[in-house]
């Protein structure tokens, strides 16, 4: 007896059916996403790029720095951070939305004066403990002391530290120069810089310095060459630089303000400097 043929049954196999359901889900959870977290692909490759910049510019050191560098382009970057939140489709609420309302209404002066502040505070806290250790060290007589907000400032008298027209340091000058450096081992973490500094008398002829630029870049290696000898600071933290007569702090036209013109100054930069 002839097999009977097999009877087709009508419609797409039970399998096709349960693919295209799940198929029509994932389209439909993708379009969701999509219209959730519109991006615009410039616009998010800006993003991307300023928050590299940001952070990159820390390993660039001073050249990156420079005066207040950092600062600025923070605040371009913080002046245009809304407008990409919004274009990029994230939204804030609650506290994310008054934080970010609060940068936006920071003008930029304000937010340099706020830096400049907190730089101000941190070698004021600096200039505190070092003439604390000046006092315990009883050199508060021959080294004087000041800071701005971006180093706190020690500076000793010429005639203290060489005869005239020398760069050697004269022996009564070396228990000041021990405690300082001293000083300078338990406040200074960063970048120190000895500036050497002459009144305008021209050098006398047949010395070993023939002008007040090469006696005033002298006598601070003298004090460089010095303190990596004698302390344990780091040479890579230390600078020396000679400044001649270009930088008074009194009147050259008498023996008083000379004297006060002919000096060493040591700058200690705070943690906070763009130089620290």
């Amino acid at each position: 007896m002839a097999k009977k043929p097999e009877e087709i049954k009508p419609g797409l196999p039970a399998w096709q059916g349960t693919f295209g359901d799940l198929m029509n889900l994932l389209l439909c959870f993708f379009v969701l996403l999509f219209s959730m977290a519109t991006m615009d692909a410039a616009k998010f490759e800006e993003v991307a790029a300023s928050f590299s910049s940001a952070f990159g510019i820390f390993s660039g050191g001073e050249m990156a720095l420079g005066q207040g560098a950092l600062i600025g382009d923070g605040v371009s970057q913080l002046n245009e951070l809304s407008s990409y939140i919004n274009s990029m489709g994230l939204t804030q609420t609650g506290e994310d939305t008054e934080e970010v309302k609060d940068i936006e209404d920071q003008t930029e002066e304000e937010i340099l004066e706020a830096a400049e502040e907190e730089q101000m505070e941190a070698s004021q806290e600096l200039a505190e403990q070092i003439q604390e250790a000046l006092e315990e060290n009883d050199i508060t007589e021959e080294v004087s002391l000041n800071y701005t907000s971006q180093y706190v400032q020690l500076t000793i008298q010429g005639s203290i530290l060489f005869d005239s027209g020398k760069v050697d340091i004269k022996s009564d000058a070396i228990p000041v120069i021990d405690k300082v450096g001293q000083i300078l081992e338990t406040f200074a973490g960063g970048t120190i810089e000895i500036e050497g500094h002459t009144d305008n008398v021209p050098m006398s002829s047949g010395g070993k310095y023939s002008n007040n630029d090469e006696l005033s870049s002298g006598r601070a290696l003298s004090i460089f060459n010095y303190l990596v000898a004698n302390t344990n600071l780091d040479p890579a933290n230390l600078v020396h630089t000679g400044r001649g007569e270009y930088d008074p702090i009194a009147d050259n036209s008498t023996d008083e303000g000379r004297a006060r013109n002919r000096r060493v100054e040591i700058k200690i930069y705070n943690p906070l400097s763009a130089n620290y």
